[in-house]
């Protein structure tokens, strides 16, 4: 078994894709702006998010709602440099909730919300496991 993608369900698409390919500079497989679906990639690594509309899926399953409620996802992305990411996001809209701050020896996260109220961790790795 091998995962995929995350995928997020959006109530907003256009604002949704903005902030994962213009403030977080991820890179968007097709260019789909107005969706109801795409998938975005980092610079580095094979894991990717994707967004789809959450009517399409709503109308898919019959069992979810237009919206969201609570915390349903947490995005999760490495980055080699967090206080200089932190910086350029924040310069594009970005509004950190917590961090940059140490998570365990290992680590250093930041965490933030995309417009839809998804969470997204920023890590960057101290020490690699051995």
């Amino acid at each position: 078994m091998e995962l995929a993608q995350v995928r997020l369900l959006v109530s907003d698409f256009p604002v949704c894709y903005r902030f994962y390919a213009e403030v977080l500079g991820l890179k968007a497989q097709s260019g789909a702006t107005q969706g109801p679906y795409e998938k975005f990639s980092p610079a580095t690594g094979s894991a990717g998010i994707a967004l789809q509309d959450r009517s399409m899926m709503a109308g898919i399953l019959g069992e979810l709602g237009d919206e969201a409620s609570g915390h349903r996802s947490l995005v999760v992305l490495r980055v080699d440099d967090l206080d200089t990411y932190c910086e350029q996001i924040a310069e594009r809209g970005a509004v950190l909730l917590h961090g940059p701050a140490p998570m365990t020896d290992r680590m250093r996260v930041a965490h933030l919300k995309d417009p839809e109220g998804n969470l997204v961790e920023l890590q960057e790795w101290l020490l690699l496991r051995g």
